[in-house]
Order: structure tokens, then sequence, then C-alpha cells
């Protein structure tokens, strides 16, 4: 197949990059690097089926030069991705998320293109329970990056209600692992790793009881592309993690080992936290026929080796 990835320069991007090549399909990547990085796809840049074009989806006139030439599916997971930044700057997050979904999801409607919706675990209210977030559960727009996300699902859901589009919005729930980002808003695992390389405290948002449920990237990677070629999964939203969650504190610990200290600090947008974050994946298991299989502690442990490796570089 040819297959468009927006975003695809980013963390979760060039890991459904490489999944892509590696089922021989040929790979055109749109990004502007505003949250990627050529460094992420640097390994890419030399095969014949991949091509990348540094660009915005923001722009219809370049999406319909990449529509001009047949692609089979888009996978659309470019957007500003900073819940600080959507708190500060909500109007440049919509611009994104939800006017760049809707130009795609046109140049779409207008090639017959099906498209797959990259949304999050972070548009759900708290779970309150240990059975887990199912696909069904309460959502909570606690931010304008949340809100927008949810307006991107609305949207990709309704041209495949009105328009008879095969689409599908898929809430991966937290994700790490080798290139994700290693400071500012980047994931949990990758900054903690980082600084207890670098023998730095690990610093905890809040009381550090919230929780979190880790998926490692490469699963998560596996579970898009899966969902993106099942005809089954059209019109759908489905949920992605392992199903077992774990506290900030324990996360720390875990990492640490008594290596390093651990602080709590003031949260930086309490009105944004989940305090509980559990996935209930049977969805994706029963459709799919996907479940994750690497575990926190072996995900941890190649997060931490592939960092250690490139402190240099990040």
């Amino acid at each position: 197949m040819r297959v468009l990835i927006t975003g695809g320069a980013g963390f979760i991007g060039r890991w459904v990059v490489k999944r892509l090549l590696e089922r021989g399909n040929e790979v055109v990547v749109l990004d502007d690097l505003s949250n990627g990085s050529l460094f992420n796809i640097e390994e890419f840049v030399e095969e014949d089926s991949f091509d990348f074009i540094r660009g915005d989806v923001k722009e219809p006139r370049v999406l319909e030069r990449i529509f001009a030439d047949h692609l089979d599916i888009v996978y659309h997971l470019a957007a500003e991705i900073n819940v600080q930044k959507s708190i500060d700057k909500p109007a440049y997050t919509f611009e994104n998320d939800v006017m760049g979904t809707f130009n795609v999801l046109e140049a779409c409607r207008r090639h017959k293109v099906k498209m797959l919706f990259m949304s999050t675990c972070m548009v759900y209210d708290r779970c309150s329970d240990d059975k887990g977030i199912n696909e069904t559960h309460p959502t909570k727009p606690a931010s304008p990056y949340a809100a927008c996300k949810l307006a991107g699902e609305a949207l990709t859901l309704s041209y495949h209600h009105a328009y008879g589009l095969p689409t599908v919005v898929v809430r991966p729930f937290n994700t790490y692992g080798p290139y994700q980002k290693t400071s500012g808003e980047g994931g949990v695992v990758a900054i903690f790793s980082k600084r207890m390389l670098q023998g730095k405290s690990l610093k905890i948002y809040g009381d550090g009881t919230q929780t979190r449920d880790l998926m490692y990237v490469e699963d998560c990677a596996d579970f898009v592309v899966k969902a993106g070629e099942s005809e089954i999964a059209n019109g759908e939203i489905i949920n992605a993690g392992t199903g077992r969650d774990i506290t900030i504190n324990a996360l720390a610990d875990m990492i640490s080992k008594g290596r390093v200290k651990i602080e709590h600090v003031p949260h930086i947008h309490p009105q944004s936290e989940i305090a509980k974050l559990l996935c209930d994946n049977s969805k994706a298991k029963k459709i799919l026929n996907w479940k994750p299989r690497t575990s926190l502690e072996e995900g941890i442990s190649k997060t931490i080796t592939w960092i250690k490796e490139r402190m240099w570089e990040l």
C-alpha cells in the first residue's frame, strides 16, 4: 500500500513508519517538525519506499499535492501535543488539531482514502475502579488539548457516517520508549530515565498518587497499524493500553532504585490532571486480535539503555 503519515517524524509516528515499512508499504511522511525531528526518521531516508515532505496539515494545497498520487490510507498523527501550550494558547492548538484534521478529512473524502485519527486517553474522566476505562467511559476535556482531540474524533466519525468514508479513532494510553522527548512535556518515563542517568533528582508533580497505564511504543505502533488496516475497525473508537496502572511515586522508585533523590513539586497544570488512568483494552483484543507484548519492567530497561547510549544527542 501507499500510506501517508502526518506527524510521522514525531515520537509515535516514527515507530508507525518503521512498522509500515517492515510490512512492505510505501510510506510518505508529512511533518512540519514543530514537534517531530529529522533525527527520529534519519534511518529511513535512504529507503526507496520512504519519502519525507516538510509541510503543514493546515495548508490544503500541500495535502492536495500529496493526494494527487494514489494513497490507500492516512494515519493522521499530526497535532500540537503540549497540554500547557494548549492552555496558554488555545487558538494555536485549535488551528493545528481541529482545522488540520478537517483539512486531512476533506482530502480523504475527495480522494476516497481511509483515515485513522490519533486521539488520546487524556479525553477521559478519571477511572473510579480497577475494571479500567473502556470506550464508553465518560469524557472530560480538562484542557483545550483534550477538547480539540474530542472535536477531531467527532469530525472523523462524522465523515464515516455522513459520507461513508472508512475512518477509525484510536485512543492510546500513556506511551513511552526510545525517541520520546526527555525534557519539557516529554513522557514521564523518558524524563525520569534521563535525570536518573544524569544523577539528578526526579521531580514529581503533586503528591505522586496519580496513576498511569504505560504502554511501550512498539506495542502502540503495532496497535495503530492494525487499527488502520482493519475493515472491522471502521467507524469505531478503540483504546490501547496494558490494563495495568502504576502510581508516579512507584514509577519513580522503579527507575531510581535509590540512586537519586525523589522530590515533589507543585503541578504545572493541576486542573488538567487525571488522578487515575487504567485502560480496558478488551475491544482492541476482540476486534484487532491485539495485545501488548512488552512488560513495564522490560520497556523501562530498553528505554534507559537507549537514552544512555545517546545522552550526548538528547
